[in-house]
């Protein structure tokens, strides 16, 4: 098996019903040119997840369509065997000084770690003719960015 090292550029903070990106110190000039965008890719380690049994988990039941049971691979469970999550996020503000990036919400606990920043382009990471399960299929085709993924803070 290969191994990588992946190092946290930061991390989520929920206070207040705000959720906001701390990056690190070392990281700050890379947020140059960030506001310029209206929304940003947050890549996000799993910490809550990352040990050997939730890691070994290959099949899980789906919360939101019951009764059925997906590979870990056909969804967006934290249980996975390397607990990489991604949330898309509405961009309200960027401070480079101070490190941080504001977001409308995140689907990430207080205190998760941040891996990367990308930001959203619509000419390729948006697709035409999609396709989805059909327990699916009831979704909307997106959701309002308002308070969507916002995870609750957590002692």
């Amino acid at each position: 098996m290969t191994t990588f090292e992946i190092n946290a550029i930061g991390s989520v903070n929920q206070e207040g019903g705000k959720a906001t990106i701390q990056i690190d110190e070392a990281y700050k000039d890379a947020l140059k040119g960030l506001e310029d965008f209206s929304h940003v890719y947050v890549l996000f380690w799993a910490d809550r997840y990352a040990d050997e049994e939730h890691r070994a988990t290959r099949v899980v039941p789906l919360p939101y369509a019951e009764g059925i049971e997906s590979g870990v691979f056909a969804n967006r469970s934290p249980v996975r065997p390397n607990p990489i999550l991604i949330s898309l996020c509405a961009l309200q503000a960027v401070d480079e000084d101070a490190g941080t990036v504001q977001v409308n919400a995140i689907d990430a606990f207080d205190g998760t770690p941040v891996l990367d920043l990308k930001p959203y382009y619509p000419v390729t990471d948006r697709v035409q003719d999609a396709s989805i399960p059909a327990y699916l299929q009831d979704w909307p085709d997106w959701f309002p960015e308002e308070g969507i993924g916002l995870m609750p803070h957590e002692s």
